[in-house]
């Protein structure tokens, strides 16, 4: 599995947006779509809300990736 951090620049980034700028997908589009057939997962739970709120601290689980979002320093 492949993890990289990703630095949080404000309270929060929507799940499916943070997927693309992480390089996870090519599009916010793709992004919903791994959302809605429930391969993502926030801190060991899957999540199916594409627009949840992700914040410093967190962690997102999809195929062979594992984001772990921090805070900007």
């Amino acid at each position: 599995m492949q993890t990289l951090d990703f630095e949080l620049d404000g309270d929060y980034i929507e799940l499916n947006q943070l997927l693309k700028l992480a390089g996870v997908v090519d599009s916010g589009a793709s992004g919903k779509h791994r959302v809605a057939e429930g391969r993502v997962r926030v801190d060991g739970e899957t999540e199916l809300r594409k627009t949840c709120k992700i914040r410093a601290g967190q962690v997102v689980e999809t195929g062979d990736w594992r984001i772990r979002v921090v805070a900007a320093s």
